[in-house]
């Protein structure tokens, strides 16, 4: 077991993570209580679906591993037509359109660390699928994409003082029909996106390339 990963990766389900686990050649470690997979400098854990899940996978590697970076990488479903199947987005803000603050019932905010020459998207997060258009409407007065596990790790790796990056590729849209076969749509997409994450957003967070302004480690 690696003494202090660089970076650990938390993903909700193994279909997303299998081609990254793959190219990076990691290790299957333990299945509780997550699936877990690694190398000497980095890992993933597949946190399953939903914020609980999100929140408890997140909370297992800050204190198993012990990062100093940690990510969720991953689906989201687009909530304008502006953004098109296969984008790759980095998220600036997230928000939680269905968990309100109880004194003022305004949108919980997180704003977790960005990389500079990514375009930055808001991620809002539900505990349920965001499926029928109108839904889709509503949220987005507030964000561009949406997704079940962002502010959950958000949260949580700000209060263990870990700073966290989310990256997210849009496997949904608006658009009649999409959402079905969404499997078979990750599938397809989920290789380009694991070429973006090592070719673009791991380089910049290799010693030599984090330069002064990058904000994360």
């Amino acid at each position: 077991m690696p003494e202090n990963p660089v970076i650990a990766i938390i993903m909700a389900t193994l279909l997303e993570a299998e081609p990254l686990i793959e190219a990076l050649a990691l290790q299957k470690d333990e299945d509780r209580p997550c699936p877990t997979f690694m190398s000497e400098d980095i890992v993933i854990l597949i946190s399953g679906m939903g914020k609980a899940n999100a929140a408890m996978a997140t909370t297992c590697a800050c204190l198993r591993f012990m990062p100093k970076l940690i990510c969720n990488l991953g689906a989201a479903g687009a909530l304008k037509e502006t953004l098109p199947l296969g984008s790759i987005h980095q998220i600036g803000k997230v928000i939680e359109p269905d968990r309100p603050e109880l004194l003022n019932s305004k949108l919980h905010v997180f704003i977790p660390r960005t990389l500079p020459d990514f375009p930055n998207a808001v991620l809002a997060t539900h505990d349920r699928p965001i499926k029928t258009l109108e839904e889709r409407r509503a949220t987005a007065i507030h964000a561009d994409l949406c997704d079940m596990e962002g502010a959950a790790f958000a949260q949580t790796a700000e209060n263990f003082g870990v700073p966290c990056l989310l990256f997210k590729f849009v496997s949904d849209t608006p658009h009649p029909g999409e959402q079905k076969n969404i499997v078979n749509r990750i599938k397809d997409l989920r290789t380009p996106f694991c070429h973006f994450f090592l070719d673009s957003v791991r380089k910049k967070l290799q010693p030599g390339n984090r330069g002064k302004n990058s904000g994360v480690i």
